[in-house]
């Protein structure tokens, strides 16, 4: 359950209409391992649900995360997907369902109890919709609610008590898909309404893949695999870093749920929309695919760019999320925001995520035992966005750029010995440098692989204007296993720099023992920075390193506000106002440079008055790598509360704001008066 944005997503929409029982949609916090925190598995190992469907996890589109409650949603678009499906080789590439999401009704049945479709939205009626999509090979799903209403605010009838009825026609009308929600439930239990409309779905004798979507409140994962093919896990998600990062961590811990034929849910797709980076984009798809998740797109795929048709079609990684062991994949580690997580397949190789949920670069590594393959004298390695197959003696390392992820399928394959080996490129530290000055970075080339790399350059590049000169050797003649080519290097920004972030790029050319020439590259983001003025001063008036916000931008000297950017109020804890500060929202993050030079850091923190009783968000103050103060759980009843931290020495500064434990819901924090002393 989020805030209420301004057009409202459906789980807080709940909230307007004021009839849903009482509960939280999420529940957040630390993920650990899922090995010790796993709940009972819902069903036995490779059992699936009853009607014998979606034994992968369902593949599609829905259109609510595109295009909510407008006009646009209507019958032209739905038939523009299914052709966009088969133009654009998505077909092939295994999605399937073309699914209408709530406002397809009109708000009252007619004479005889019938639904009815919006003869302005479809005026020929879902069963030529459905019957257009089939000629196309592909399936129609459709949304209704466990409730009296749906969860749009004008109220469009909700299926409780109408069930046998509502079956028979969403059969009828060739249905192949349908999405139950929560809304307007009048109390009843969750598992007798799911179960009433598994019921009729099964009376109307045809196959129709059941997604059961209560939002995680009753843990259906304990028990909707007697039920239907895959159940929400969460809240809705939104098009946001913070949003999707959230959702994966409730997910993630889950594992023990999934198998064929029903699968945790952690909602729909957000690639293509825009409030991600392409870099971000690729982790979320990642992630789902691991996580064994639907793969439902949520990006209106007429308008989509190139980079979003790329990232949707990449079948070695639908191949992950389609494998048929439908093995979620289990989180090893997670130290740092360094994560690996790792996804046992059929054929017995791991599909492995590197992860990197910070915001900076960072070397995420592991083994092959720690995935549980087999011991090996080597190891073959595809990289499943690079598209390229390496060996390794058993490293599985990478660099990953902040907020991105690298995504591994290992096998212990006697045919090692016919690829290159692995190597993996590093800029240590992090590169923070002012403008006109000569900063020393170094990189290193390290061979991963069971076979020495030969003839081995290193290169580091940065923007046009920039001087990067070599301090030491570029090349060694061979690198043997487990040895690193390291080199120094002088990089000096022009003086006129603007301060932020640059990208420099580490790349290395290497060739095998067969001869074969390897040329590999990371890309890696350097920080012009300005050294804070002497004295300190507010927070809020000096560059940031970095931010990122669970819904919206950080906003500097007002609060949150929505998700637009500069729509925020004057920061506003338990009735005072303040001037100066930064209105975010949890999950946040946000970094400022302070070069060694600064003492404290101070604020008063509190939710922000503007969501009125609702929020519980945590503050914590981070000196580089460690945590220099933190408050408990504030809640929008507080005063507001004030913090205090040492961060002498520290070159960055860390403002992070959690969700206190409960979700993310209407969690808008105020970093009020926020200053810095130096």
């Amino acid at each position: 359950m989020r805030h209420l944005p301004s057009r409202p997503t459906r789980a807080s929409r709940h909230r307007i209409l004021g009839a849903l029982t009482a509960g939280l949609l999420c529940t957040a916090g630390a993920v650990v391992p899922a090995a010790a925190h796993s709940p009972a598995p819902a069903a036995t190992a490779g059992a699936q649900a009853a009607n014998g469907l979606a034994l992968t996890p369902p593949m599609g589109f829905n259109n609510w995360n595109s295009t909510h409650c407008r006009a646009e949603f209507d019958e032209s678009m739905v038939k523009g997907i299914a052709d966009i499906f088969v133009e654009k080789g998505l077909k092939d590439a295994g999605y399937e369902y073309v699914n209408l999401d709530d406002c397809w009704a009109v708000p009252q049945r007619d004479a005889d109890g019938k639904l009815e479709a919006d003869p302005v939205r479809f005026p020929n009626g879902i069963k030529a919709v459905a019957d257009y999509v089939h000629s196309k090979g592909l399936k129609l799903g459709i949304y209704t609610s466990a409730g009296t209403r749906t969860c749009d605010s004008v109220g469009l009838p909700g299926a409780l008590g109408h069930e046998f009825s509502d079956a028979r026609q969403f059969a009828d009308w060739g249905v192949d898909y349908l999405k139950y929600d929560n809304c307007n439930n009048q109390g009843v239990d969750a598992k007798e309404r799911y179960t009433t409309m598994r019921d009729a779905l099964a009376a109307t004798g045809r196959p129709i893949v059941y997604s059961i979507c209560e939002w995680g409140q009753n843990k259906p994962w304990e028990w909707a695999a007697e039920l239907g093919n895959l159940w929400r896990t969460t809240g809705d998600i939104n098009d946001s870093w913070g949003s999707m990062l959230s959702i994966m961590k409730q997910n993630l811990p889950l594992a023990a749920a999934a198998g064929p034929g029903h699968w945790n849910d952690p909602d729909m797709l957000e690639v293509g929309n825009g409030g991600m980076t392409d870099t971000e984009y690729r982790t979320h798809f990642s992630m789902w695919s691991v996580m064994a998740a639907p793969l439902l797109i949520g990006s209106d795929l007429r308008t989509a760019t190139q980079e979003t048709f790329d990232i949707l079609s990449n079948e070695e990684v639908i191949a992950v999320d389609q494998d048929p062991l439908g093995k979620q994949g289990e989180v090893l580690s997670s130290d740092g925001g360094r994560w690996v997580v790792a996804k046992e397949m059929r054929d017995g190789s791991r599909a492995v995520a590197l992860f990197n949920e910070t915001d900076s670069a960072q070397r995420v590594s592991t083994t092959a035992a720690a995935v549980g393959l087999p011991q090996a004298s080597a190891y073959t390695v595809r990289d499943l966005w690079e598209h390229t197959t390496r060996n390794t003696a058993g490293s599985l390392s990478a660099t990953v750029p902040a907020h991105g992820t690298v995504l591994l399928r290992v096998a212990a394959d006697h045919r090692w010995a016919a690829h290159p080996p692995a190597v993996e490129l590093a800029l240590e530290g992090r590169p923070l440098v002012q403008a006109g000055r000569t900063a020393t970075l170094t990189t290193e080339v390290t061979d991963l692989g069971r076979t020495p790399a030969l003839t081995v350059s290193a290169v580091l590049t940065g923007p046009a204007g920039w001087q990067v000169k070599a301090a030491s050797a570029t090349g060694t003649a061979a690198l043997p296993t487990g040895r690193a080519l390291t080199t120094r290097w002088r990089v000096t920004p022009p003086a006129d720099a603007p301060p932020g972030g640059y990208d420099l790029t580490v790349t290395t050319r290497y060739r095998s023992l067969t001869g074969k020439r390897v040329a590999s590259s990371v890309p890696v983001r350097a920080h012009v920075v300005v050294a804070p003025p002497a004295g300190g001063g507010h927070l809020s008036d000096l560059p940031q390193l970095s931010a990122s916000n669970g819904y919206g931008p950080v906003e500097k000297d007002t609060s949150n506000g929505e998700s637009a950017a500069g729509d925020g109020h004057p920061l506003t804890i338990g009735g005072e106002v303040f001037a100066k500060g930064l209105g975010v929202h949890a999950a946040s993050s946000v970094e400022y440079y302070a070069g060694g030079a600064c003492a404290t850091v101070t604020a008063q923190v509190g939710v922000d008055d503007e969501k009125g009783a609702a929020g519980t968000v945590a503050f914590e103050i981070w000196a580089d790598g460690t945590k220099a103060a933190s408050t408990g759980v504030l809640t929008n009843a507080m005063a507001p509360q004030p913090i205090s931290a040492d961060v002498s020495g520290a070159q960055v500064v860390r403002l992070v704001v959690t969700d206190g434990g409960d979700g993310v819901d209407s969690d808008h924090a105020d970093w009020a008066d926020l200053r810095i002393t130096c």
